[in-house]
């Protein structure tokens, strides 16, 4: 079946098995627990302070064949179900605007990147929950038509830190997880055993659920109607272990949302009670592939997001270094 996304997109399965569900009541309790509010400096960088130099340091370490695997999808210029606000790239200058010698080719690139295409950081001013940012502020007070003015992309700045692959398919020895499959807490544990890793403090966790495999092989889906992710039971777990960062081939999120009234409850627990920046929507086949090689699932892991003031997150390519 062809990969465009225009060609006969496939359906997500029926009847998903996205976990457990959860009350409203009983998610209220679990953002209290995990609620990091205070901690830190209110700088707006969150649980990126957990990352020192010495953490830098022993994440240099890692570094063993010097192989650079990046992880941005394609620029998708391409609608279709998973790709309702496609990115622009058109030619502003075809070389014969300004001469003389030499002639130069320039061009544009837009994105609405806050969906499932491109692949992005959340910044802390991103998501709000009852109203509130993390740290507490009014999101109405501080994100307006002019951006944010807590919690943006620019005060985060880049990170480099250790960054674990939790690589689901391989664990299973599935090519990947089916669209609202869920992934429990018991699951992170038993593929930290099976990949010989731990999650510790400062590390970013990447989880690997196969989706653009499954998209490039049967095409593509409504993925906010249907995705593999996190069920929120497995959050409880990362805040103790103290991570820094969240991100994976999907949104974090298991879809259908398995909470009452939340549509995506790892993002709110993540982002606006942890403090915990989220990236969405990466290319993980190269660093499964990698990492399965060299049998090791830990590495070196560069984020540099675009430097925009206001901005409530930016289009990234994280570089994973093994």
């Amino acid at each position: 079946m062809s990969s465009n996304p225009a060609d006969a997109p496939t359906p997500p399965p029926a009847g998903p098995d996205n976990g457990p569900a959860v009350s409203r009541e009983a998610f209220d309790a679990l953002f209290e627990s995990v609620r990091t509010w205070g901690r830190w400096v209110p700088d707006g960088r969150g649980a990126w302070h957990r990352v020192t130099g010495e953490h830098v340091r022993r994440a240099a370490a890692l570094v063993r064949s010097g192989t650079v695997v990046p992880m941005a999808r394609p620029w998708d210029t391409v609608p279709g179900p998973d790709n309702g606000r496609p990115a622009l790239h058109y030619m502003s200058d075809l070389g014969d605007v300004e001469p003389p010698e030499p002639a130069t080719h320039k061009d544009f690139i837009g994105t609405d990147y806050h969906g499932k295409s491109v692949s992005h950081l959340d910044a802390l001013s991103h998501v709000a929950c009852r109203g509130r940012l993390y740290d507490g502020g009014a999101a109405r007070e501080l994100v307006g038509a002019g951006g944010a003015r807590f919690g943006d992309v620019a005060a985060l700045g880049a990170l480099v830190t250790k960054g674990v692959l939790l690589d689901l398919p391989a664990v299973l020895g599935k090519p990947w997880l089916e669209p609202g499959q869920a992934v429990r807490a018991a699951d992170v544990v038993a593929a930290e055993t099976a990949l010989g890793v731990r999650i510790g403090a400062g590390d970013a966790v990447l989880l690997r659920v196969g989706r653009f495999r499954r998209r490039g092989e049967l095409g593509a889906w409504d993925a906010d109607a249907a995705c593999a992710g996190l069920h929120v039971d497995a959050v409880p777990l990362l805040a103790e272990r103290g991570i820094a960062l969240l991100g994976g081939d999907g949104d974090s999120d298991v879809r259908p949302s398995p909470v009452e009234g939340v549509h995506s409850p790892v993002h709110a627990l993540a982002v606006a009670a942890m403090g915990v920046p989220l990236l969405d929507n990466l290319d993980l086949e190269a660093l499964s592939a990698a990492c399965a090689e060299t049998g090791r699932y830990e590495f070196l892991l560069v984020v540099a997001p675009l430097n925009i003031p206001g901005g409530t997150g930016s289009p990234v390519n994280p570089v994973a270094i093994l």
